[in-house]
């Protein structure tokens, strides 16, 4: 097989040529293509003994796995937070496969330089102070995970241990607060090992995914010799919602607590002035959490995690093996994260920072805060649809207007069955304050009014057969 490896090297710009006019074709053929595809369950064929060469590879994928791939990178997908991907990203992300860096640290390449350098231009976007050091993840679940590390090892310290060497075992239980948590929070808390049920609900405010400032304070007072980590969040995914931030910030002034902040995509606010001010109070946090492959629209498999603590990172991942040398004595990366083998996510987002600059996300957040805008006015319009939330940012939270009886969960699925098999536009599901409901989250740079229009012709196609 390695002579057929040697042939395809030989041969690689035309399977490069092919693969440049498979991906012209892609984006041609975008707008045609599905949002979401049911795919046949029946096209594994198994491991080939003999192999067949990129090229046949690459005709067998076109003629038969291509086409059972969704158009999520397009402009109708508004499922979960989904960015597209820029054109400057994709460029960066096909060269991240080309020069396979492992950035472990700084020693052998630029890689590592050019992440610190994404990472700067991100607090430069973001408006985060220099105290702020960050690095690259996975997501925003392995953001949290670094994040909610760093806080157990600080209420360790509170208590003269050590985690990271003497284990969860001499500490009392760990109290995470937090009014709206993301199910990722929950996750990492089962991998820490402090347990899903460590976490400490706050009531929110009425009608608000955020919480009560001054329940949460009562909390914190009636729990003063306890050191706890607080979760806030800059951006619910079902309405957008942020804690205030700033006014938690101050209770460290009084309180003993790990102020961690979940800004998957709500910290792209920060970008554009006319909405910076819901995240206000964000540089205040101990650790923040944004995700890459949202608002950034870079390609899946990216997030960032700042943190102002890092000395406590490094007691925590840090990585000794001889083979590594001595980054120890100056941490990057593989002491900074949980991964070892790191792929260079820093270059996709540094292409598209430099492409687009401030100015280009600004106006990404605030024409899809726009459209959301847009969709909201034809559900409050209309006697189909009904809002269960005002729409604050770039999330449309609605359900279907009740009829001779509840809506309920089963018939949101139902409905949204219908409607992403006929493929003009993806959505998920949601329960909001207990009734069951639709998200539809704009973050993708291709969106455009006409797809408005497209999406609300394709919900009010789907109703008329419910």
């Amino acid at each position: 097989m390695v002579r057929k490896m040697e042939e395809d090297q030989q041969d690689i710009k035309n399977i490069l040529d092919r693969v440049v006019q498979h991906a012209t074709q892609f984006f041609d053929e975008l707008d045609f293509r599905p949002a979401s595809v049911n795919p046949n369950r029946d096209l594994y064929d198994g491991l080939p003994i003999e192999g067949h060469g990129a090229l046949q590879v690459l005709e067998q994928f076109q003629s038969t796995y291509s086409k059972q791939l969704s158009g999520s990178v397009g402009p109708r997908y508004l499922g979960f937070v989904t960015g597209g991907t820029t054109p400057a990203s994709m460029a960066g992300d096909w060269l991240v496969s080309l020069y396979d860096q492992n950035v472990t640290g700084l020693e052998d390449s630029a890689a590592g330089l050019m992440e610190i350098e994404t990472i700067s231009m991100l607090r430069e976007l973001f408006h985060l102070p220099v105290e702020f050091s960050g690095a690259f993840v996975s997501g925003a679940t392995m953001a949290n995970f670094v994040g909610l590390a760093q806080a157990r090892q600080w209420v360790a310290h509170q208590y003269a241990k050590d985690i990271s060497q003497e284990g969860l075992y001499n500490v009392p239980p760990i109290q995470v607060v937090s009014g709206a948590p993301h199910s990722s929070i929950y996750k990492s808390l089962s991998m820490l090992g402090m347990g899903r049920k460590s976490v400490h609900l706050i009531p929110c405010l009425p009608n608000r995914e955020a919480v009560d400032i001054d329940k949460l304070q009562k909390f914190l007072e009636e729990n003063k010799n306890k050191p706890c980590i607080i979760v806030a969040n800059a951006g619910t995914v079902n309405t957008v919602d942020y804690d205030d931030l700033h006014a938690i910030g101050q209770l460290k002034d009084k309180y003993s607590f790990w102020f961690h902040i979940d800004a998957a995509f709500g910290g792209f606010a920060a970008c554009s002035k006319k909405y910076r001010h819901l995240v206000e109070g964000m540089d205040q946090a101990d650790s923040i959490t944004i995700d890459a492959h949202k608002w950034l629209n870079v390609p899946y498999d990216s997030a960032m995690q700042f943190s102002k603590h890092k000395p406590l990172q490094v007691e925590v991942f840090q990585n000794h093996a001889a083979y590594l040398g001595n980054a120890i004595e100056h941490p990057e990366f593989i002491h900074l994260t949980p991964e070892n083998s790191r792929r260079f996510r820093a270059l996709p987002a540094w292409f598209t920072l430099k492409a687009y600059g401030r100015t280009g996300y600004q106006e990404l957040v605030e024409s899809n805060a726009y459209l959301a805008e847009l969709l909201t006015q034809k559900i409050q319009e209309s006697e189909t649809f009904m809002l269960l939330a005002p729409t604050k940012l770039n999330v449309v939270c609605f359900t279907l207007a009740m009829r001779d009886k509840p809506m309920t969960f089963e018939d949101i699925k139902r409905f949204l069955e219908r409607l992403n098999q006929e493929g003009h536009v993806f959505m998920t599901p949601t329960i909001y304050q207990g009734i069951p409901g639709i998200r539809a989250a704009f973050s993708n740079w291709r969106t455009k009014g006409e797809d408005v229009e497209r999406i609300w012709n394709a919900l009010c196609g789907v109703d008329q057969f419910m």
